[in-house]
């Protein structure tokens, strides 16, 4: 029986989040606990990598935490970004988070509508002669950097934060007693390994959002009860629902 589950996430800002009513409808307690967190590298880290920011003319922008760390990696060095710096963004919501730091011109920001860089990268060659910098974490791949050679534009990468473990207090130690597990990323089962050295599934139930992710929680030998997405199921709260309905009854 299903009666308490942790979601390694944060708790949603919404309360018309599905989530809620899943626990409404089974009488489940949800709690919101991510397992990771992202912090900035030091200033020391970010001058090792050899890289000036006003060099640049546009910034890159893949989601909030890149917004964050590149601006306060900026007032760390002292840097003053020019107004006439372009900024483009995966999303329009990443896209208007830039408000929290800088004023917003619909001249100098652009977006793309899916989320995913290749949607983009139209808009950033006809800006051909911007030179583009991409701020990072510390765990990505090459497929932005190659996306961009590709198509023979100007551009450096470089990592302004990292993901590490959100380690758990003796307390949330002690206290661990969830019937199940939701984890989104690689680094959240990572993170459940390091924080629990001796951990034993059992009959806790298991759920994992993404293919690495998945991947992930098999190599160190947990048993899935829901992958998600799937066909049927392409969100977590919609592939959790079904699966509740068919223990639960």
């Amino acid at each position: 029986m299903i009666k308490k589950i942790l979601v390694s996430q944060p708790k949603p800002s919404s309360e018309k989040s599905p989530y809620y009513d899943i626990a409404e409808r089974f009488g489940v307690e949800l709690i919101f606990r991510p397992f990771i967190k992202v912090e900035g590298i030091t200033a020391k880290e970010f001058r090792a990598q050899k890289v000036s920011i006003l060099d640049y003319t546009a910034i890159v922008f893949t989601s909030r935490h890149a917004i964050d760390h590149f601006f306060t990696m900026a007032k760390e060095l002292r840097v003053t970004i020019p107004e006439d710096m372009k900024y483009f963004c995966v999303t329009e919501t990443i896209s208007l988070y830039i408000q929290k730091y800088v004023q917003y011109r619909k001249r100098k920001v652009f977006f793309g509508t899916t989320g995913k860089i290749d949607d983009l990268i139209p808009t950033m060659v006809k800006h051909k002669g911007e030179k583009y910098l991409v701020p990072m974490s510390d765990v990505h791949n090459d497929t932005i950097s190659q996306m961009l050679t590709a198509k023979k534009l100007n551009h450096s990468e470089c990592v302004m934060y990292r993901t590490v473990s959100n380690d758990f207090t003796e307390e949330e130690v002690k206290n661990f007693d969830y019937d199940m597990l939701i984890f989104f990323s690689p680094s959240g089962i990572e993170a459940l390994t390091k924080n629990f050295p001796d951990f034993k599934q059992g009959d806790i139930a298991i759920a994992t959002f993404g293919p690495a992710t998945a991947k992930a929680a098999k190599d160190a030998g947990l048993r899935l009860d829901i992958e998600a997405p799937s066909e049927k199921y392409p969100s977590m709260t919609g592939a959790l629902q079904h699966y509740l309905l068919e223990v639960q009854e």
